[in-house]
């Protein structure tokens, strides 16, 4: 059997020429892709007229074809993404189960009230539509317009969205993109291009979507592509070594755009402990958010600072919901979460070094990699918190919910509260410590694309915010006439 080919699609056309082969992450495939270096030269935009043509579609236009295009990607009929899902189980470090339900998500996500909302929230239609008045105090009238740039997007293999997302804000916006896709993905994107052009392919949108692979840090490759005259925004999704790698090309002209990778965590109050049924309503929102797609996400909570005391009592208390937890993630549904396609050997070791200290800690679970809740008997988290992966998460006691403030940090993108009430009283405190998205426990991984991420809003930082002047003499005084007068 051949190796799979990962074509690339520039602008509509599907290229599979010059093969060279590259490795999936974790060493567990092969793909074809054509050599980086011999399509360097044609992945950008060399002449950006060419997106007035984008300019021609009205935005509930690019609506229509994005809940078209959404329909076409039903995995049930559509070809190009059943063989892209084959072939990503081999890839992903998703379980098939989860990366299958994944993919049953593209419906949802382009229905037309959620495009719509992509766009609507956090910029308004008005602006990507025409020009909007504006009156200053100085007297000048002013014309604002959002307008679509020239865009790469380095997109994330944990989610199979990141590419989805990427697409719809890109058309949104008007802009031209490049998408380099993730060596744990590299299917998706193609699958999403080749039924673009299957639907359309003249249609402006096509031609303005293009999908190719490249091993990160090829330096000849980007030193020649990552160029303001090529590219003016890169949205960079992805671990701490890829984006920091990306900021050498950053120069005036050439913008990055950072979705960096963060952790997050939870927050439970002490009304949790009323009652027997309100711990297990939180125990099994706190699973949800530890468990789902395999504690795969930005999102996916990891530490889990409780507020039951420290005491004998308190510690009784923290152990009970710890357990309750570990029971509930072990029952969410396959498709949500199930025991880890692989397991990290170095996180199963400090684990396993901790069930040697029980005065300090007790792990429950882990014994056969499914997952470990790790419950801290001290007001502190383990040393190795920011490894913490395949559903494993480090409860942590609190004498007050005022301690928690010391675990946040500019690193902790989502935190999950309950009760609804506690989080009333504590989101305008976290954020000063970093804390970026605070949301209802259990939550946590259904983000909405249309909000803010990582404390910043994509779509504003994706256009270009175009201003219009007009100054009329009578009602904004001229320099010149200032200068006539004192003459």
């Amino acid at each position: 059997m051949g190796k799979i080919v990962a074509p690339a699609i520039i602008r509509g056309e599907i290229i599979t020429d010059n093969l060279v082969s590259f490795g999936g992450r974790g060493g567990d495939m092969e793909f074809l892709s054509p050599d980086p270096m011999t399509i360097v030269d044609r992945l950008p935009l060399r002449n950006p007229a060419e997106m007035r043509k984008l300019y021609t579609l009205t935005i509930d236009e690019i609506i229509d074809f994005l809940v078209e295009l959404g329909a076409a990607l039903d995995l049930s009929r559509n070809a190009h993404m059943q063989e892209a899902l084959e072939h990503s189980y081999a890839a992903t470090d998703l379980t098939p189960s989860i990366l299958r339900w994944q993919y049953s998500l593209i419906q949802q996500y382009f229905s037309r009230e959620m495009v719509r909302g992509f766009i609507d929230v956090p910029i308004g239609i008005p602006f990507v539509e025409g020009w909007q008045p504006v009156t200053l105090a100085d007297g000048r009238t002013a014309s604002i317009r959002a307008m679509g740039a020239r865009c790469l997007h380095i997109t994330a293999g944990n989610s199979p969205m990141t590419a989805l997302i990427s697409l719809a804000r890109n058309a949104l916006t008007r802009s031209d993109a490049i998408i380099k896709s993730p060596s744990n993905d590299p299917f998706t994107a193609l699958a999403v291009a080749r039924t673009m052009i299957d639907m359309a392919p003249d249609h402006p949108l096509a031609r303005h979507f293009s999908v190719a692979y490249w091993k990160g840090g090829s330096l000849d490759f980007e030193e020649k592509l990552y160029q303001p005259k090529n590219i003016e925004k890169i949205i960079a999704w992805g671990g701490f070594a890829s984006v920091k790698h990306v900021t050498q090309y950053i120069q005036p002209g050439l913008e990055l755009i950072s979705l960096d990778p963060k952790r997050s965590a939870t927050i439970i109050g002490r009304d949790t402990f009323a009652d027997e049924a309100t711990m297990r309503d939180a125990a099994l929102r706190a699973a949800t958010d530890i468990g789902a797609s395999n504690q795969t996400g930005c999102s996916s909570a990891r530490v889990v600072l409780v507020e039951s005391g420290t005491d004998d009592e308190g510690l009784a208390r923290l152990r009970k919901l710890a357990a309750m937890t570990y029971e509930a993630m072990l029952r969410l549904p396959d498709n949500i979460s199930n025991k880890p396609k692989t397991f990290d050997p170095e996180l199963r070791s400090n684990i396993d070094g901790l069930r040697a200290t029980p005065d300090f800690y007790e792990v429950i679970g882990g014994k056969d990699d499914e997952g470990a809740i790790i419950v801290s008997k001290l007001d502190d988290v383990v040393d190795f918190y920011p490894s913490l992966s395949g559903r494993v998460a480090n409860f942590v006691p609190l004498d007050n919910v005022s301690d928690a403030f010391r675990f946040v940090t500019s690193y902790t993108q989502t935190v999950g509260i309950y009760p609804e009430a506690l989080k009333l009283r504590l989101r305008d405190e976290l954020p000063l410590f970093g804390a970026q998205r605070i949301v209802t426990l259990g939550y946590a991984m259904t983000a909405n694309p249309a909000l803010p991420q990582d404390a910043i809003e994509p779509l504003r930082r994706m256009v270009k915010w175009i201003v219009d002047e007009q100054c009329p003499e009578d009602t904004c005084p001229p320099l010149w006439r200032d200068s006539l007068v004192h003459a």
